[in-house]
């Protein structure tokens, strides 16, 4: 169960230091990786969103056991970055660092299933 905890406690806080930042560089994400965002609310949807998982990363480490049916959730949010940058980029839609970037989010799942896997069903007494 610690290893549960330490997992998603890491994945939550990293994700707020990695996301935070997107709501202040809407206008350097265009000049960067061109062409600009063209729709404000789904860059910063997105960025909400992805925020608001972090802190759900924070309650499943702040009691695996109970919260282990989200664990499973918590793979699919991490493989929903990983797999369309895959994907896009075997398509030839997407730059190969877009895919190494997506690593830390598989590495993520994998830790998760890692965590499933050793967080009982019941917490024992």
């Amino acid at each position: 169960m610690k290893f549960a905890k330490y997992v998603f406690y890491v994945a939550g806080i990293w994700g707020i230091l990695v996301i935070t930042p997107l709501y202040f560089i809407f206008d350097q994400v265009g000049k960067k990786d061109p062409p600009p965002v063209t729709h404000p609310l789904f860059y910063y949807g997105f960025a909400g969103v992805a925020l608001a998982w972090q802190f759900v990363f924070l309650v499943i480490g702040s009691n695996p056991v109970r919260f282990r049916p989200l664990m499973l959730v918590g793979i699919l949010e991490k493989l929903g970055y990983f797999l369309p940058a895959v994907i896009l980029f075997s398509q030839h839609r997407d730059h190969i660092t877009d895919v190494y970037l997506s690593c830390g989010d598989a590495l993520l799942a994998v830790l998760f299933l890692a965590a499933y896997w050793k967080t009982p069903k019941i917490e024992s007494k």
